[in-house]
């Protein structure tokens, strides 16, 4: 069952990519008490991710927060150090990287896809929501292929 608007997040456990290394968090209790805009990419590094999704977060990031959003995260079916690459080499300090190593996240709130016609395996599907107080307030889940409604832009629309 796909996470709706109105749904808690799962209590599963994610890992942040910090300057000292991975550390674990609980979903349910990392997003208690600030309103967060998620998003979530198949794959750190891959085209369309990098070239366009998490630069756009990086590029709104002041005007999300300018619109209420106390925290950017990013979230993929990646490791922490592979997130924590990527956020060095395109990102920004105002991204948040979770690991979601596992997929149990991505598992939990129903928006899985099969990479593995690419060699990727079981991966997140493309979507954005905000995330206040822990609960789901707007979700935004792409078509496979596309790249529209998840982006910040998109969001900030929303706000």
């Amino acid at each position: 069952m796909t996470i709706s608007v109105g749904d808690k997040l799962p209590d599963v456990t994610l890992v942040k990519a910090t300057e000292n290394g991975p550390e674990q968090v609980n979903a349910a209790e990392y997003f208690k008490g600030k309103k967060v805009a998620l998003f979530s990419v198949p794959g750190a590094f891959t085209p369309t991710c990098s070239a366009r999704h998490l630069p756009g977060y990086v590029e709104k990031a002041d005007e999300l927060k300018s619109k209420g959003v106390d925290e950017i995260v990013a979230t993929a079916v990646n490791d922490a150090f592979v997130m924590g690459a990527w956020n060095n080499a395109s990102g920004s300090n105002d991204i948040t990287m979770l690991a979601d190593g596992n997929g149990d996240f991505a598992e939990a709130v129903g928006l899985t896809m099969d990479g593995s016609g690419f060699g990727l395996g079981k991966r997140g599907q493309r979507y954005s929501m905000v995330v206040d107080d822990g609960v789901v307030t707007q979700l935004n889940v792409e078509q496979p292929g596309d790249f529209s409604v998840s982006s910040a832009e998109h969001m900030l629309g929303q706000l």
